[in-house]
């Protein structure tokens, strides 16, 4: 764990793995929650935490190097449960680089229960964890000037969806009506860091 004071009111901790970070992000949200820390924003990233609206950062960083972070443990709340066809133009390319057949990275990934590590790229675009090191994939050499809206790429240990159209290099095998952001909606973001998630394949769409 390394803290780093950011301007006067926020921090930085560098950790060593998406999993510490993980589990440090959990750790914060619950002292906050229980009120033993104050602070206005905590977001994660791949393997940092940012914490905002610190009265005293350099207190703080002090403080956090003597913790003792449990795991994260699992997901707290409900399961979001997103529908998707498995229909991606990439799905015969995963389903080459995984080994099996289309219907089997259907069945795969449907049966995995991922959780939003941390969100970025666009409102709405949550970066999931859960599957296995062995599936993971390298994003397209060559970027898609445009991916739909709804798209369900993988790139890396990473799953992600679309939640408009935007240029974009991940491997598409699915597609999903759910709405990812929606101003209209509180909150807006249908995913949020720590959130479990699982993808329901469509009838017909697992499988064989």
């Amino acid at each position: 764990m390394r803290p780093l004071e950011v301007g006067e009111h926020a921090l930085l901790v560098e950790m060593d793995s998406a999993r510490a970070a993980r589990a440090l992000h959990a750790e914060l949200v619950r002292r906050r929650d229980a009120g033993v820390l104050r602070a206005v924003e905590i977001v994660p990233a791949a393997r940092t935490v940012l914490l905002d609206g610190v009265d005293d950062p350099g207190a703080l960083a002090a403080r956090m190097v003597s913790w003792t972070v449990p795991d994260a443990g699992a997901a707290s709340g409900g399961v979001v449960e997103i529908p998707v066809r498995y229909d991606g133009p990439d799905l015969a390319e995963v389903a080459a680089r995984w080994g099996v057949s289309p219907g089997e990275v259907a069945s795969i990934h449907s049966g995995t229960s991922f959780r939003v590590a941390f969100c970025g790229f666009a409102p709405g675009f949550g970066y999931l964890t859960g599957l296995p090191d062995r599936y993971a994939v390298p994003r397209r050499a060559t970027p898609r000037t445009s991916v739909p809206s709804g798209s369900v790429g993988l790139a890396g240990p990473y799953t992600g969806v679309y939640p408009r159209a935007s240029p974009g290099g991940w491997q598409l095998i699915g597609t999903t009506d759910a709405a990812l952001w929606d101003p209209a909606r509180v909150p807006a973001a249908l995913l949020v860091p720590g959130s479990a998630v699982r993808f329901v394949a469509r009838d017909g769409d697992a499988g064989g």
